[in-house]
């Protein structure tokens, strides 16, 4: 299968967690090496020569070579299908398509709310402050959007990588004691229990 998964050495990007689970749930073999960011190493030739963009997450698949975590977890939804392996991406048009969106929305929206709860302050719990009125708005939109969207245990008639990427933008307020409707704190809870994510998780306990 040769398949090679580049993350960062703290193991703190969303992004590279989703691409994780998503191997983990389609339980394919991969090795897994770590870039040092605060270093600089993303920036070196040799990784900026095999990557393209200099940025983790990166999939090595043969002598393919891709980076951006939703391009990466619809290609290995494509060449690892729902007949052999578990799917990513729901089945219906529809839905498969609203979880792109709310995908493309948590990474490129709600600014200054991943500001004031940087991943840090959900993996390593890094202290915080109480949210600004600055960040008020995207809180007000995300509980909005996910009390809308959350009909039960998933978002879809089963478990999608969209369901962990809106529970990582969720726990930046329910892990830091922003006060959150009962529905969304047990569905967020509930992600975070998922067998990959705890694989995850473990990068960050003592050893």
């Amino acid at each position: 299968m040769n398949l090679t998964l580049y993350v960062d050495s703290m193991f703190a990007s969303p992004w590279a967690m989703s691409v994780f689970v998503a191997l983990k749930e389609k339980q394919l073999d991969f090795a897994l090496k770590t870039v040092d960011l605060e270093a600089g190493h993303a920036r070196l030739p040799a990784f900026r020569d095999l990557t393209m963009t200099s940025r983790v997450p990166a999939l090595v698949h043969g002598d393919f070579i891709l980076t951006e975590s939703t391009a990466i977890t619809e290609y290995l939804d494509e060449v690892f299908p729902a007949n052999e392996y578990t799917v990513l991406y729901p089945k219906n048009s529809h839905d498969r398509a609203r979880a792109r969106q709310l995908q493309a929305w948590i990474r490129s929206d709600m600014m200054p709310l991943r500001v004031e709860r940087p991943t840090e302050t959900v993996f390593f719990q890094q202290a915080y402050g109480p949210l600004t009125e600055a960040a008020l708005p995207s809180k007000d939109k995300l509980l909005a959007a996910a009390e809308r969207l959350i009909q039960g245990q998933y978002l879809f008639d089963k478990w999608s990588i969209a369901d962990l990427d809106l529970a990582m933008m969720l726990n930046r307020l329910v892990l830091t004691g922003v006060e959150v409707p009962k529905k969304v704190a047990d569905y967020a809870a509930a992600q975070w229990q998922r067998e990959s994510v705890q694989q995850w998780l473990a990068f960050h306990q003592p050893s």
